[in-house]
């Protein structure tokens, strides 16, 4: 069957007398096609204007019956249930709807001959056919991220014999078409972080883009205006210094590539999934990884596309473009969210209480514990203190004293001094004022009863001459009165009597108007 195209020009050419050899030529067919053409030509009675007044199908129609065509061998599939049976899908896929067709007709047509059946079935019934958009897409610049939606039953409980749900997470490159999956017992955080990070392994480089569904695991909010990473996901951006781009809300046209192996992972993963028996996440994994590995190997049908398979497009267009992995790994970490911080500016976890700056209090908050440290931020995930993570019983409070307000820091200075603090301040001043002091905190029963009077005493002396401070503690020594009261008198009539005395030994000023007692002899 030749096209509109070529009908319309073999005849043309032939009703200006062009000869056979350059027909054949120009149009790349063969003699007997010219004849048959030109014969059925005749037998139409029309001429070539009203020839291409005609619609190219009817023209094609018209020079090519239907019932002429050799169509025996090969039944045609019933597009109407076809039809019916893609509406009704939760998740339509023509591709196996093809494999029950060839699995009934074995001689059947072939997968782009049964695509290009049913575009015919879908234009003649329904009018045109959407028109799409061409996307350019530039190798190593995104990865696309998302879960199979069917969660399929293929995890067998030993002991029981229970059937129970996985899922399966997927990740494609958007050039290349290179695809992950990994298969978790659901869907939360940690393995939704635990299939990037084994990902980006898996690919042993990183994309600039990671393009993820809009699933709460990464996106926290995403509407035209405003775009909140979860915390877990702001922390993975920036260690693998990469921008995560998730498409718009809604729009599943947004991430056609993903959506498209999701589509195809549902039949070629899952179908060949199910012709096992796993009893573990780890043996389901082991054959997901052969699995996809035969399907990245696997050659494209378009023997055009320059990309051959998806391990060669990887290899040689998306890895080269794509930056390498950072050294190291990445470190999930335990998050706890606080609606507020409490007034005593102190966050729980794990038994232990860490401290952030005290003008926090009443704000939110978000913890984030590793095996060796606790790291506090904001609600917008911006750093506002770091703690060693504690693992002793004793203190359960992890202060640090600059977050502490000015009266808090007084008090543990006020606490965190002892007798010896006491007795090595004293013997700044001499020996007599070392043995006030422990003579002092001997006094009491309990040590500590004595803190506040040794502290009161040494800071009304800091302004006094040492000999001043000495000779009313060697006073107070002798009448056997070490106390706070009795030092206090002491010390304020020691004073008293030396400014008396300076007074007194001091002469008047010799000056030239001064006479003098010799003056009044």
């Amino acid at each position: 069957m030749q096209k509109y195209a070529t009908i319309i020009g073999v005849v043309e050419l032939r009703l200006q007398k062009v000869g056979y050899a350059t027909t054949q030529k120009r149009y790349g067919i063969g003699s007997s096609t010219v004849t048959l053409i030109m014969k059925r030509f005749r037998e139409l009675g029309l001429s070539l204007e009203e020839l291409k007044a005609m619609s190219p199908k009817a023209v094609e129609t018209a020079f090519y019956p239907p019932e002429n065509m050799q169509r025996s061998e090969k039944p045609l599939p019933d597009f109407d249930q076809i039809h019916a049976r893609i509406a009704a899908m939760e998740h339509p896929n023509l591709a196996f709807l093809w494999m029950e067709y060839k699995d009934k007709n074995p001689n059947g047509y072939q997968l782009s001959q049964f695509y290009e059946l049913y575009r015919t079935f879908l234009s003649e019934n329904f009018g045109q056919e959407k028109v799409t958009m061409p996307v350019e897409r530039i190798p190593g610049e995104r990865m696309y991220i998302d879960w199979v939606g069917d969660q399929p039953e293929l995890l067998t409980d030993p002991a029981t014999g229970e059937i129970r749900k996985v899922h399966i997470f997927t990740t494609t490159l958007g050039f290349s078409s290179l695809v992950y999956a990994e298969i978790f017992p659901d869907e939360k955080l940690p393995h939704f972080i635990s299939g990037v990070v084994n990902a980006l392994k898996f690919y042993q480089a990183v994309p600039k883009y990671l393009v993820p569904d809009n699933l709460k695991t990464a996106i926290t909010k995403h509407s035209k205006d405003e775009l909140l990473l979860n915390a877990v996901f702001s922390d993975l951006e920036d260690f693998y210094d990469t921008i995560v781009l998730p498409p718009p809300p809604r729009k599943p046209k947004g991430k056609p590539t993903v959506e498209n192996h999701v589509r195809f992972l549902e039949t070629h993963l899952v179908e060949r999934l199910k012709e096992k028996i796993f009893t573990s996440i780890e043996a389901m994994n082991l054959e997901t990884q052969k699995i996809i590995a035969d399907i990245n190997q696997r050659d494209f049908r378009n023997r055009k596309d320059i990309r051959r398979s998806r391990q060669y497009a990887f290899e040689t267009y998306d890895k080269p473009r794509m930056r390498p992995l950072p050294p190291g790994g990445f470190t999930s970490c335990d998050y706890r969210y606080f609606l507020r911080i409490p007034d005593n500016y102190h966050l729980e976890y794990d038994g232990h209480y860490y401290s952030v700056l005290y003008t926090y209090h009443g704000k939110p908050a978000m913890l984030k514990a590793t095996m060796s440290e606790i790291r506090i931020c904001d609600e917008n995930n911006r750093l506002i203190c770091t703690h060693a993570r504690s693992y002793r019983d004793f203190p359960r409070y992890i202060t640090d004293d600059t977050h502490m307000p000015p009266e808090h820091q007084y008090y543990k200075e006020l606490n965190a001094h002892d007798g010896a603090y006491y007795r090595r301040w004293a013997s700044v001043y001499g020996e007599a004022m070392s043995t006030f002091i422990d003579r002092m905190l001997r006094s009491v029963k309990h040590e500590e009863q004595a803190y506040n009077s040794c502290k009161g005493i040494l800071h009304t002396c800091q302004d006094v001459p040492r000999h001043i401070v000495e000779e009313a503690a060697q006073f107070c020594i002798d009448a056997s009165a070490c106390r706070y009261t009795y030092f206090k008198k002491a010390l304020s009539r020691m004073m008293d009597h030396s400014s008396l005395q300076k007074r007194s030994t001091d002469g008047l000023p010799e000056h030239e108007n001064i006479r003098g007692r010799d003056s009044y002899q």
